[in-house]
């Protein structure tokens, strides 16, 4: 039987609705199957999608650096995240087919420009430093969000979370541990870590969402417990640990207004360019067509691969029924 999802029309959503939320406020998980209004499902779909796809294009800017990868070492260590970011898409695409949605019509939508992923990923990689700054304020800033949707109310996005947060973990270290190690090298190396920190900290800084004023989705979002804090939360718990960071390792911050406010415990930041982060949202970002057409390339080459997967799994198919 398909699953019925509430909508404000049904007689008995009202009703529903209260036992949905009283569920939620007991710390209940919502499980596949189980009722929900038609709003929290679009809501899971469109946030779970575009996780997914993020984690599938976030492939491409630190991909393109494996062949120059300056030591074995560092080349294992990318080699082994851009898989990890792989498998992240992978749950994260399980976890929304639970919803009734199929991994055709979330990839259509990703091929067709149609869906959105993490504007950061619109940025290009300059240097090798990029990798490592990548890491750590980029998963940095992934992590802050990504710890709070693991006590999400959905429960296949809320598992999927702890094991994705485990491993951006490894990587927001990584990234640090050669972020500081160039801020300690050579002249040059300073320099192209300060070069890294100069362009990426700002589109890290957006990766949180718009302000809170400004989001139309945070209000449901955090009512039925999808998120359980707010964008500008989230943006001020990830600049409160890593300004102090950055600072200490002998790296400035491209924030001239950037200061720690004694009264709050916070550190407080100049105004964010907004038009950039819509401009790149819209599809005008420095790298917008070049990711794209990037995984539409993937996805054609990759239909052999499909095919057979189909075709195998017919045999077996056939094979069960003259067993």
């Amino acid at each position: 039987m398909p699953i019925k999802y509430g909508v404000p029309s049904d007689p008995d959503y009202n009703e529903r609705l209260r036992e949905f939320e009283a569920r939620i406020a007991r710390g209940e998980k919502i499980e596949p199957g189980d009722w929900m209004p038609e709003e929290y499902r679009r809501q899971l779909i469109r946030m779970i999608s575009q996780h997914a796809h993020s984690e599938v294009v976030g492939m491409l800017p630190e991909g393109a650096w494996i062949t120059r990868a300056p030591t074995l070492k560092r080349k294992m260590i990318l080699v082994a995240k851009v898989q990890d970011e792989a498998g992240h898409g992978q749950y994260l695409y399980h976890a929304a087919e639970t919803l009734g949605i199929s991994r055709e019509a979330m990839l259509e939508a990703l091929l067709s420009g149609k869906a959105k992923y993490s504007s950061i990923f619109n940025y290009p990689t300059l240097t090798w430093a990029d990798i490592g700054t990548i890491g750590w304020l980029v998963d940095g800033a992934a992590i802050k969000n990504q710890t709070m949707l693991a006590a999400c109310s959905y429960g296949p996005y809320s598992r999927a979370m702890v094991r994705i947060c485990a491993e951006e973990t490894f990587h927001h270290k990584q990234g640090k541990e050669m972020v500081l190690l160039y801020a300690k090298g050579t002249p040059k190396q300073r320099q192209m870590a300060q070069d890294a920190i100069n362009r990426w900290w700002w589109p890290a800084l957006m990766m949180m969402g718009p302000h809170d004023k400004d989001s139309p989705n945070t209000e449901i979002l955090v009512r039925w417990g999808i998120k359980t804090k707010t964008n500008d939360q989230v943006r001020q718990e990830f600049i409160n640990e890593h300004a102090p960071e950055i600072l200490e390792a002998g790296l400035t911050i491209p924030d001239p207004e950037l200061r720690y406010d004694e009264a709050t415990g916070n550190w407080l930041h100049g105004p964010i360019n907004w038009d950039e982060f819509w401009q790149v949202v819209a599809g005008n970002g420095p790298m917008n067509k070049e990711r794209l057409e990037a995984r539409r390339r993937a996805h054609a080459e990759g239909a052999w691969v499909r095919e057979a997967l189909e075709a195998y799994a017919a045999k077996k198919q056939k094979t069960a029924v003259a067993v």
